[in-house]
């Protein structure tokens, strides 16, 4: 059975990507951010979502367990702040319903999601420069850039919440996530 770590960066969802991915038949368990790499076995990472980078514990380790990774919002900010990419306050802050429009239909995290997809998403803070060789796969009128990936190094992120009933389809990017895994 495929093993998923979500790692706990204090977010007020975090329980409930564990329970999507519970719900996608893998086992998913929610790990401390502050767990030693070494303490983690999984096939794939999730880093959830979270109030501020500060609190990120260390999930820049995680980086380099060479299994694919896929950041939630703070997830997604510390992945491309970590690997050179920037990060600022967004011009909107808050949660707020988003339409997100996918600019790579090949990507293979949203690539499949509708054109344009309605989403719940927070831009207190949001990327705004990506790291090198990562590819800018969502916008939105909000925020340039809503989703990220490098695919060669399985790393990926998502601005919004996929595991939150506002957002729509948000349990097919669990699932998309899944089969990267698997692959």
């Amino acid at each position: 059975m495929t093993r998923i770590a979500v790692i706990d960066n204090h977010g007020q969802f975090t329980h409930l990507e564990g329970r999507a991915l519970r719900d996608a038949g893998v086992d998913a368990a929610i790990v401390d951010n502050a767990t030693p790499p070494e303490e983690i076995d999984a096939d794939g990472l999730v880093l959830s979502g979270g109030p501020d980078i500060e609190r990120a514990g260390r999930c820049a380790d995680y980086l380099d367990l060479d299994v694919p990774v896929l950041g939630i919002c703070l997830g997604m900010q510390v992945i491309a702040h970590e690997l050179g990419g920037r990060v600022g306050g967004g011009e909107y802050g808050g949660y707020a319903d988003v339409t997100v429009e996918i600019v790579d239909e090949d990507d293979p995290l949203v690539g499949s999601l509708a054109p344009e997809t309605r989403v719940w998403a927070s831009h207190a803070d949001e990327v705004k420069a990506l790291p090198e060789g990562f590819s800018h796969t969502a916008t939105s009128d909000v925020c340039g850039i809503e989703a990220m990936s490098d695919a060669e190094r399985d790393l990926y992120g998502v601005q919004w919440h996929p595991e939150v009933a506002h957002t729509e389809r948000g349990q097919e990017v669990f699932e998309n996530f899944l089969a990267i895994c698997r692959s």
